[in-house]
């Protein structure tokens, strides 16, 4: 594959047409579209980049393609080591640069548990030797999940792997005392503690959102004042330790309005929302079809509007996926019996341009900042994925996606990368496709298939 790479015609953010180059990792030149300049400016890129030895560059059409960053996944479950059957670093990080993805945070619920120097440092190199997008591991917050000792946050954080981010996630740390403490020690290596907010002892046995729909259907509730009672409690802690809080998947109204009411207090307080609880509510549980089953449930229509809103005006920073791709044996079974969890990665940017780009929620910028920017820096991977002014700038690196925002596609699980069909989307027209990502000035993606 050439080094240089020329992007003609692309709109960086939405915005004017910019002949792009990409050389050495980095953004070579930026030129308006069929500038006379570019021949030049090309040719001294291919000889730098080849050792003086002069190469074609590889061209690539992006007429009506919008650039974008690199999207930033900070929840991804990529199931390896432990339960190869539904996924791999390999499979799930081809997902990932299919749905535009650079980056991901690999939680770590993993067999063994994400708990110590070695396993993430091994989901780390698995994640370089793959080569789809970069994998930064998430460290679990107590040993094995457990909820009673902490894990070896500063050892995880010292690793090749640099953690930076730690969650028990699919298990709330439901101890004031021991979410204090881990609250406390990440501040020495500016972590941040991402919590999965759910009262466990408000949800026993339950199987979908507490209310009317639960009542008809005769299915256990999961109340939203499980979630809330949380984020309440941990937003109050992090404002007093002064240390960085993360909720994950915010999923209720009075959620966002908590979360509101932290930030006002300039509390260092960030929140994700889910493509999937921007769509898709109560409603569908009613088919008993268990691909609608997920932790958090899916909740209200006035939840989801509720959620838009937050995403749109900042009090939720981030879209993140929570993709959790499982094996058939465990997703294909009665309602009460099946592992929640939906796969996310290769419909996100889509869902987004339905909820909240057709809508009139967000504009091009908006999301870069929603599905990059953010998550980059609640990440700490802001190296790869810079601030907004310097997108598509010369120098800076050449991880971009570009989107062509007329097309569409009918979701057909068999045609995802993903090991695993769990899709909610499965025969649902949804806007937008991915014609090519780049890692670094490497694409991963071209023309819509792996590179």
């Amino acid at each position: 594959m050439t080094s240089v790479i020329v992007l003609r015609d692309v709109r960086p953010l939405g915005g004017d047409p910019r002949d792009l180059v990409l050389a050495q990792g980095v953004v070579a030149a930026v030129t308006p579209p069929g500038g006379g300049e570019l021949t030049g400016v090309v040719a001294d890129a291919a000889e730098g980049a080849a050792g003086g030895t002069r190469r074609g560059p590889l061209v690539v059409d992006g007429r009506d393609l919008i650039a974008l960053p690199g999207l930033v996944d900070l929840h991804t479950h990529l199931r390896e080591p432990g339960r190869e059957d539904a996924e791999t670093v390999e499979s799930g990080t081809r997902a990932a640069a299919l749905g535009g993805y650079t980056t991901v945070f690999a939680m770590a619920n993993t067999d063994p548990v994400a708990d110590t120097a070695g396993v993430v440092e091994q989901v780390w190199r698995l994640g370089q030797d793959a080569g789809h997008c970069d994998v930064r591991p998430v460290g679990a917050v107590t040993r094995g999940l457990a909820g009673t000792q902490l894990a070896e946050l500063g050892a995880m954080a010292s690793s090749a792997a640099a953690v930076r981010v730690f969650s028990d996630d699919g298990h709330c740390v439901s101890d004031a005392l021991l979410m204090r403490r881990a609250l406390e020690y990440v501040k020495a290596f500016d972590g941040v503690v991402a919590q999965h907010a759910e009262e466990p002892r408000l949800t026993v046995g339950a199987q979908m959102n507490e209310g009317a729909t639960a009542a008809r259907l005769g299915l256990p509730g999961w109340p939203a004042v499980a979630e809330e009672a949380i984020i309440a409690r941990d937003a109050l802690l992090a404002g007093h330790v002064g240390s960085r809080l993360h909720i994950c998947h915010v999923s209720t109204a009075g959620s966002v309005d908590i979360i509101r009411w932290a930030k006002a207090k300039g509390w260092q307080v960030t929140a994700e929302v889910t493509p999937h609880h921007l769509l898709l509510t109560e409603e569908l549980v009613a088919s008993y079809d268990p691909v609608f089953k997920v932790n958090p449930p899916l909740r209200t229509k006035a939840d989801t509007e509720a959620l838009r809103a937050g995403l749109a005006d900042g009090t939720i920073d981030c879209v993140a996926t929570d993709h959790a791709p499982h094996a058939s044996e465990d997703k294909e079974t009665e309602w009460a019996a099946a592992r929640p969890g939906m796969l996310g990665l290769e419909t996100a940017l889509s869902v987004v341009i339905q909820t909240m780009v057709a809508t009139g929620h967000l504009g091009w910028a908006d999301v870069a900042e929603r599905m990059a920017f953010a998550p980059a820096r609640i990440g700490g991977v802001t190296d790869t994925v810079p601030d907004p002014t310097g997108f598509a700038q010369v120098g800076a690196p050449a991880t971009l996606t570009l989107l062509d925002p007329q097309a569409s596609r009918v979701i057909d699980p068999h045609a995802l990368a993903s090991r695993s069909g769990n899709t909610p989307y499965r025969g649902r027209n949804l806007p937008g496709l991915i014609r090519a990502t780049f890692l670094r000035g490497r694409p991963t993606v071209l023309d819509g298939k792996i590179v």
